[in-house]
């Protein structure tokens, strides 16, 4: 398995105030992809998302109760449907 990540979202709050934090403190600028509801920053060949807490925890399936859920999801992108069968059969025969 290539040893990389795809997106770090990071769960926020306040999204405007998240994005504004962003792009006036490290002068980032928002990727193409973003929408009114998460946006992405490229760095370097990773992605920053942010994203509503309360929607990321609804994503994740978890409670935004505070207890157990941090609010930062890290995502795997596989190149192909056959990496991800490889990947959970191997994660299978390990468990």
């Amino acid at each position: 398995m290539e040893q990389r990540l795809t997106i770090i979202t990071l769960g926020v709050s306040d999204l405007k105030k998240s994005i504004e934090f962003y792009e006036h403190n490290f002068g980032w600028t928002r990727a193409g992809t973003s929408t009114d509801d998460i946006a992405f920053f490229s760095l370097n060949g990773i992605q920053l998302a942010l994203f509503s807490k309360r929607e990321l925890a609804k994503d994740a399936r978890v409670d935004n109760d505070g207890k157990g859920f941090n609010g930062i999801t890290l995502a795997y992108n596989t190149r192909s449907e056959i990496e991800v069968d490889e990947l959970i059969k191997n994660l299978k025969r390990k468990a």
